[in-house]
């Protein structure tokens, strides 16, 4: 018998939202998951946690939010606290992996059990300057749907 999936977790990912989907960025301390994070919302994402995003599963879907001691607050290295309008229970469509190794030509089969749900998952380089476009790209190509 298969151990019972989590329907809820917190993971060490920051999160935003993209046209109602939420991409979740993992990776160790000082792979860049605030300044890809940050960067996106610079592009029009919104904010949903940073550092630290709670998943919980509601009728077979991941929803992510921010615990609610860090809600509304991204920190920006060298500057410090920043606050930010959050939103919450954002379906998880993407987790982008800044501790993987980039595949020139991927085919989008990766996918990471959160809460119980099957994600797919894209290895980047979240320093990179096209990181956010690839963040975008990927959502696109591999993101499940809203909704």
């Amino acid at each position: 018998m298969s151990p019972p999936s989590l329907s809820s977790e917190t993971l060490h990912v920051s999160a935003v939202a993209i046209k109602g989907r939420a991409v979740l960025i993992g990776g160790r301390s000082g792979t860049g998951k605030s300044d890809l994070a940050l960067r996106l919302i610079d592009r029009g994402a919104d904010l949903i946690s940073d550092d630290y995003t709670f998943i919980h599963r509601v009728q077979g879907q991941a929803l992510a939010s921010a615990p609610a001691t860090i809600r509304g607050k991204i920190e920006v290295r060298g500057v410090g606290i920043v606050e930010r309008e959050p939103v919450a229970d954002i379906p998880v469509a993407l987790f982008v992996d800044l501790d993987g190794q980039p595949e020139r030509l991927p085919g989008g089969e990766e996918r990471i059990s959160v809460a119980g749900v099957a994600i797919p998952t894209v290895a980047l380089q979240g320093h990179q300057a096209s990181a956010p476009l690839k963040v975008e790209a990927a959502l696109l190509l591999f993101g499940l749907p809203a909704g």
